[in-house]
């Protein structure tokens, strides 16, 4: 019996390792695929970024065409996203962690919470432009993408952070009470 499972064993490790070898090769190819990629991305690129090309406006000659007001504004719609997701999504965590009593309504928050983090980012999108653009007249600005983005990442942020406040361990927690500190 036991040189059965000895063998059974043995063999089911030479598979695992075959498998592991595998897996680990085509992890290797890939990341060598990325960096392969992105040093034909630098070296094309090479003589076209300067600083010119970072400080300068759009324009329909190449020579003189920069990014400054697309990179100023990918920066803008950031931060106006994560000022608005952050604040919300820790707040949300934590009431429902902490402070919310467990019953049939937060369960269905939480499954509709995690149901959220699933959504495509189109359906976002278009909810985006129905309601900030449409709706409430905000047209092309930052504030509807940052609004739609805090949309988008509100679900993450929520269902990551009561996951981290799960994983404090009870007595830390029962540490900080002791030292004075509320919920």
């Amino acid at each position: 019996m036991t040189t059965l499972n000895t063998s059974y064993i043995k063999r089911k490790n030479r598979i695992n390792a075959i498998f592991h070898g595998i897996v680990l090769m085509a992890t290797f190819f890939g990341v060598m695929m990325l960096f392969v990629l992105m040093g034909q991305i630098i070296l094309k690129s090479w003589g076209w970024l300067n600083i010119n090309f970072l400080t300068s406006l759009p324009s329909r000659f190449p020579k003189k065409a920069g990014i400054i007001s697309a990179l100023v504004g990918s920066i803008w719609v950031i931060a106006v996203t994560t000022g608005l997701a952050l604040p919300i999504g820790v707040g949300t965590a934590i009431y429902l962690e902490k402070y919310a009593k467990q019953n049939r309504i937060t369960q269905i928050l939480q499954i509709n919470i995690s149901n959220l983090a699933g959504v495509p980012s189109i359906v976002y999108g278009i909810l985006g432009l129905a309601v900030f653009v449409r709706m409430l007249k905000f047209e092309r600005s930052i504030l509807a993408g940052g609004f739609t983005l805090a949309l988008l990442i509100l679900p993450v942020i929520i269902v990551s952070s009561q996951e981290a406040l799960k994983s404090v361990p009870k007595s830390v927690e029962e540490g900080s009470y002791a030292l004075g500190m509320t919920k």
